[in-house]
């Protein structure tokens, strides 16, 4: 079988519990990341939906969502 590409929706009359969406990731000027690909790093700039992270040798911009950065 195959998984369908659309997300199941949660009618309110089901006896299951909806499923619980992850919170959104805030990430401030200063915070120390830890990038999956990466490496460790600073968030040098906050923008709408991206931050610029500062990894030593390299900049990198990273989009949101942040699957792979995680705060320290």
């Amino acid at each position: 079988m195959t998984k369908s590409a659309v997300p199941r929706r949660h009618l309110p009359s089901s006896p299951f519990r909806a499923p619980v969406e992850p919170p959104v990731r805030r990430f401030g000027v200063g915070d120390r990341v830890s990038h999956d690909q990466h490496g460790l790093g600073r968030v040098i700039g906050v923008e709408e939906e991206a931050v610029l992270v500062d990894f030593g040798s390299v900049q990198k911009r990273v989009l949101s969502p942040y699957g792979k950065m995680s705060l320290l």
